[in-house]
C-alpha cells in the first residue's frame, strides 16, 4: 500500500489479496537462496499477474534478496529496480518479465518442460541433479488470454506435474466484476485440459498448504483456485475494481492499517516478520549447499557425465561445428534455404546436446526435425524434438521460458506469416534479451500458390522494428550456415527468414562476409550504382548486374542478410561496403520497402511491395508484382539519373 501510494501509481489490490497464499508458498514450499538468486536447482517462481509486482518486491525484500527498502520506496521511478511490472535481468529473484497477461504462465510451462528434459538427461540413481518445481501466481486476466489455453493444453499433454499454479480468483478486473465478460467455470475447463484442480479460501493458510501438498504428489499440472478478496483488509476498497489499479489514498491506508492492528509507520515492518521470512531463506541456503555437495560427489563418481552437465549449464554452442557442412552445397545447384536450414540442424544438433526445439505442426515444411531426433513428451522427456501443435503463440512463449530456465537452447519453426501470432512473445524475448531462435520459413511471395493469406509482406519490417531482435534472411545455402551460426552465438533472440523456393548456391568463399551482416558479394571496378538485396532477391540483383554490365554501367551487389548485424560493424567497414560517394542505389526485397531508405538515400529507389500478394506459381507472382531483375535494372537507371542531376 505504501509503495503504490508514494508512487501515486500501481496496483495494490492483488498484492493485498494474494499475500496470505504467497507467504504460505514462500515459507513452506519454495526453495530459494537470496545470496545466489541464479542457483540452478532453485524452484522457479513466476508472478504471471505482473501488475501485482509489489507483492513480489515485498517478498524479495523481506526474504533477504538484494532489494533494499530504498528501492521499495522508489517503486515505479526512473532508474529503480522496482519497475511497474517485474523485469528479468533487472531485479534479483525475478525469473521472467511479466505484465502482458498470459505470458508469465506460458513461460513457466516452458520452464517446467526444461526441468523435466534436463532431469531425464542427467539424473541418476542417488543423484537428482535437476529436481525442482515451478510455481506461478496467475490472475483472471492470465486465464482469459488465449496464449495460456494453448500452453496449458500442452502442459497437461506432457504431464508436467511439477508445475503448480495459484489462481487469484478474486472476481475483479479493471472494468468491474469478472461476470461482465467471464462466466465460464475455469476449474472445469482445466479439468477438461487434463489438469489437477482444487479450490480453497485463499486467506486460509492451512487450506492453501493442504492444497499445495496434494498438488505436489499429482502427476498432472495443478491449478489451485484461491478465492480471495482484492484489496483484502481495506474497509472501503476491498472487492472493488478501484482497488485493482489505483492507490488507496492516505485515509484508506490509515483505516486499513487500523483494521489490521498495524500501528507502524509507512515502509516499516516488524523485525519478527523479517526473521520469519529469513528462516525460509536459511532453509533454501541449506538446500543449495546440499545440492552443490551432491554435484561435487557426482563429479567424483561420474566425471564425464558431470562435464556434460556443466557444459549444459554453460549453454554455449560448440566451436567449429560449421566445418561439418564444408562442401555440403554444390555451387550453382539449387537449394531452398529452409532445406539448407534442415541440413544445418542435422549438423548442429548432434554436436550441441543443449539444442531442443520443434515446430507448430509444420515439421515437413520447416525442416526443423533431424534424422536422429526423438519426440519430447510424457513418455520421453529426454526427447529433443517438440511437437507444439497448432499453437504458435504458446510455442514462442514456452521457448522463452525454456531459455530463461537455462540448460537448454530452444528453437521453433513456423511460417513467417504466423509471426503475427507470436509477436508478443518475440517482443518479450527481445526485451529480456533471451536467446530464443525463431525459425520462419515461406518468407515471401515466393511461397506461391497458398496466396496472400500466407504470403508475408510487412513482416520483415515489423520484426526489424523490434529492438534487440536480430533478423537473418540468407540468400543461399551457404549464407544459411553462417546465419545459423550467428543465431546460435547471439546472447539475444534471432529470427531466421527462409525460402520455400530453391535458390542457386553461391560460392562459399564469396559469401563469407555474411557474418558481418552486409558485404560486397559481386563488384565491378568504379561501380556507379549499388544494388542491395536480401534473401531470394539477392539473385535478382545479380541478374540485374549482368544486364547493367551489357549497358556499360558498372555496379556493386551487396547482400545484406542482417541489417542489425551490419549496423553493429565499425563505421569504416560500413563505409567500404556502402561508400557515401556512390549515391545511386537500389534496394530489392519482396516485402514492404519500409526501412530501406536509410541505406539508399534520397536518390535511391526501393524495389518492393505496397500491396498483398496473389495465388499462383511463385515465378508468376514475382513477374506480376514487378519484383524482377528488369525492375531492378530500371530502378538503377532511375537512381543514376537522380544522382547525376543533384
Amino acid at each position: 500500500m505504501d509503495a503504490v501510494q508514494r508512487a501515486d501509481s500501481g496496483h495494490p489490490g492483488m498484492p493485498m489479496g494474494m499475500a496470505d497464499a504467497a507467504v504460505v508458498l514462500w515459507t513452506r514450499f519454495l526453495r530459494f537462496d537470496p545470496d545466489h538468486p541464479d542457483w540452478f536447482n532453485r524452484d522457479r517462481f513466476v508472478l504471471s499477474a505482473g501488475h501485482g509486482s509489489m507483492l513480489l518486491y515485498s517478498l524479495l525484500h523481506l526474504a533477504g534478496y538484494d532489494l533494499s527498502m530504498d528501492e521499495i520506496k522508489r517503486f515505479r521511478q526512473l532508474g529503480s529496480i522496482t519497475p511497474g511490472h517485474p523485469e528479468f535481468g533487472l531485479t534479483p529473484g525475478v525469473e521472467t518479465t511479466t505484465g502482458p497477461l498470459g505470458q508469465g504462465l506460458a513461460n513457466a510451462i516452458g520452464m517446467a518442460a526444461a526441468e523435466r528434459h534436463l532431469a531425464a538427461r542427467f539424473n541418476r540413481p542417488d543423484f537428482n541433479l535437476v529436481d525442482h518445481r515451478t510455481f506461478v501466481i496467475a490472475s483472471d486476466g492470465d486465464l482469459m488470454e488465449g496464449v495460456t489455453n494453448e500452453a496449458c493444453s500442452l502442459a497437461a499433454h506432457w504431464k508436467l506435474g511439477r508445475l503448480i499454479v495459484l489462481y487469484d480468483d478474486n472476481g475483479i478486473t479493471i472494468d468491474g466484476k469478472t461476470d461482465l465478460a467471464f462466466s465460464e467455470d475455469v476449474l472445469l475447463r482445466y479439468q477438461a485440459l487434463g489438469w489437477h484442480t482444487d479450490r480453497v479460501d485463499g486467506h486460509d493458510p492451512d487450506a492453501v498448504e493442504a492444497a499445495i501438498e496434494a498438488a505436489l504428489v499429482d502427476e498432472r499440472p495443478s491449478l489451485i483456485s484461491c478465492r480471495t478478496h482484492i484489496g483484502y483488509g481495506s474497509p472501503n476498497k476491498q472487492d472493488t475494481a478501484s482497488a485493482h489499479g489505483s492507490p488507496l489514498g492516505d485515509d484508506e491506508i490509515a483505516l486499513t492499517k487500523e483494521a489490521m492492528g498495524w500501528a507502524l509507520e509507512p515502509f516499516e515492518a516488524p523485525p519478527d516478520v523479517y526473521d520469519f521470512m529469513h528462516q525460509a531463506a536459511d532453509n533454501g541456503r541449506k538446500a543449495r549447499r546440499d545440492w552443490e555437495a551432491l554435484v561435487r560427489k557426482f563429479g567424483d563418481l561420474h566425471p564425464d557425465e558431470h562435464a556434460s552437465f556443466e557444459a549444459s549449464l554453460g549453454g554455449k554452442p560448440p566451436q567449429g561445428w560449421t566445418a561439418k557442412l564444408d562442401g555440403a552445397f554444390e555451387t550453382g545447384s539449387k537449394v531452398a534455404t529452409r532445406k539448407a536450414s534442415g541440413s544445418v540442424l542435422n549438423a548442429l544438433k548432434p554436436a550441441w546436446p543443449n539444442l531442443i526445439g520443434g515446430s507448430a505442426d509444420l515439421t515437413p515444411s520447416n525442416n526443423t526435425e533431424t534424422k536422429d531426433d526423438s519426440d519430447f513428451g510424457a513418455s520421453n522427456y529426454a526427447g529433443r524434438y517438440i511437437r507444439f501443435g497448432v499453437r504458435e503463440h504458446a510455442m514462442a512463449s514456452m521457448m522463452n521460458g525454456m531459455n530463461l530456465h537455462g540448460g537448454v537452447r530452444a528453437y521453433g519453426g513456423t511460417f513467417l506469416i504466423f509471426s503475427d501470432y507470436m509477436r508478443p512473445a518475440i517482443r518479450l524475448a527481445a526485451l529480456m534479451n533471451v536467446p530464443t531462435i525463431f525459425v520462419f520459413t515461406h518468407d515471401s511471395i515466393g511461397l506461391g500458390e497458398d496466396g496472400p493469406t500466407h504470403q508475408p509482406i510487412e513482416h520483415l519490417a515489423a520484426l526489424r522494428a523490434i529492438p534487440n531482435l536480430t533478423v537473418l534472411r540468407p540468400a543461399d545455402a551457404n549464407e544459411t550456415v553462417i546465419c545459423w551460426d550467428l543465431a546460435a552465438s547471439l546472447k539475444g533472440p534471432a529470427a531466421l527468414a527462409l525460402t520455400r523456393q530453391s535458390l542457386p548456391v553461391l560460392d562459399s568463399s564469396a559469401v563469407a562476409g555474411a557474418r558481418r551482416g552486409g558485404y560486397v558479394l559481386s563488384d565491378r571496378d568504379d561501380a556507379e550504382v549499388i544494388l542491395i538485396g536480401t534473401g531470394s532477391e539477392v539473385h535478382l540483383a545479380l541478374a540485374a548486374q549482368r544486364v547493367l554490365d551489357g549497358e556499360g554501367i558498372p555496379s556493386r551487389v551487396v547482400s545484406m542478410p542482417s541489417i542489425e548485424v551490419f549496423d553493429e560493424q565499425p563505421t569504416d567497414y560500413r563505409e567500404r561496403v556502402l561508400p557515401r560517394a556512390v549515391t545511386a542505389r537500389v534496394s530489392v526485397e519482396a516485402a514492404v520497402t519500409q526501412g530501406w531508405h536509410r541505406f539508399i538515400g534520397p536518390t535511391g529507389v526501393a524495389v518492393g511491395l505496397a500491396r498483398f500478394g496473389e495465388s499462383a506459381p511463385y515465378q508468376d507472382v514475382y513477374e506480376h508484382l514487378g519484383i524482377t531483375a528488369d525492375a531492378v535494372v530500371k530502378a538503377a537507371r532511375q537512381s543514376l539519373n537522380a544522382s547525376r542531376s543533384q
